[in-house]
């Protein structure tokens, strides 16, 4: 019996080294971005009936598991308030040394409201510098402005 969504992400990241998958061609099957994929494979984001039948069929899970990929989870998985994983801590610091920055020039440029996390797209991709490779994350959400009542 299952009794968490944190147990099904804990089967696919099993399955996963087992198999030797990488989340791109777990996307690939699956139809949407390896980012989106991955999250929702991380118990972040919901599957549908089919998207959740594919990632059952790739990581060889339940009906049960399969069941639990389609509930709404509970986002937010970081385990600690302020993140112990080096390249996770990395985010934590330039959100820490650069998020006034972010906040004011958006502010600046949209006003007073904020960038969606729901209508989200993110993409990572490997980019070649000689000095070496180079990590670029383009995020990209919709400008929701605070409503005067």
């Amino acid at each position: 019996m299952i009794s968490s969504r944190t147990q099904v992400t804990e089967m696919i990241l099993s399955a996963k080294v087992r198999k030797g998958t990488k989340w791109a061609d777990v996307a690939e099957q699956v139809g949407e971005s390896k980012e989106w994929v991955t999250a929702a494979c991380l118990g972040q984001m919901t599957l549908d009936k089919k998207q959740a039948e594919i990632v059952g069929t790739i990581f060889e899970l339940s009906d049960e598991a399969i069941a639990w990929l389609q509930i709404v989870p509970y986002k937010g998985s970081l385990p600690t308030a302020v993140p112990t994983d080096p390249l996770i801590y990395r985010w934590y610091e330039i959100v820490s040394v650069y998020g006034s920055t972010i906040k004011e020039l958006i502010h600046e440029e949209f006003g007073d409201g904020i960038m969606s996390a729901i209508d989200f797209s993110m993409d990572i991709q490997r980019q070649a510098d000689p000095k070496g490779d180079r990590v670029n994350v383009v995020l990209s959400g919709k400008f929701l402005p605070y409503k005067t009542y």
